[in-house]
């Protein structure tokens, strides 16, 4: 039943997230997580999820959100995932690692929008973000928990938006 619940929410959130036209955004997907035995909602060390986007206009700056999707049941009040940001050419522009609170360190309330045991966060990973060539950018995420198997992250995205100076 809680299967069928998790199921059917994520197919809510997906439909929205459809519906909502933002003009700003230049590019989002999200990537459902499985352990390499096909369990749900595990985030194991050696997927590296990526993601590739296209850049057309090199005179404004950018925005690159992390979108994580995690079940109340995540053993952990806080996240670590590495962001690498590569050029069509291939060349390393950024490598960051980032720590994200995904719940609050003293009471275990959690953060970010959900319902039930869902919680979604967008968290700006990449602020004003310039990309000086036209083409195909790639972003690799990686999770840097002590854990091969990071069990209650459901999801992982990428947003990628024209960034709206006084936002």
């Amino acid at each position: 039943m809680t299967k069928l619940f998790r199921g059917l929410q994520a197919l809510i959130f997906g439909m929205l997230l459809l519906t909502a036209c933002d003009p700003a955004e230049v590019y989002e997907k999200n990537i459902d997580l499985t352990s390499p035995a096909g369990d749900p909602y595990v985030w194991a060390v050696q997927n590296k999820p990526t993601f590739e986007f296209d850049i057309t206009d090199t005179t404004q700056p950018y925005d690159v959100y992390l979108n994580i999707r995690n079940a109340m049941d995540y053993g952990y009040y806080n996240l670590y995932a590495r962001v690498t940001l590569t050029d069509p050419d291939g060349k390393i522009i950024s490598r960051k690692l980032h720590e994200m609170t995904l719940m609050d360190p003293k009471t275990g309330e959690p953060r970010g929008s959900g319902s039930g045991d869902i919680f979604d966060h967008r968290i700006l990973a990449l602020p004003n973000q310039s990309f000086t060539q036209p083409g195909t950018y790639k972003i690799v995420l990686e999770q840097y928990m002590r854990q091969d198997q990071l069990r209650g992250i459901m999801a992982v995205g990428v947003r990628v938006a024209r960034h709206e100076a006084g936002k």
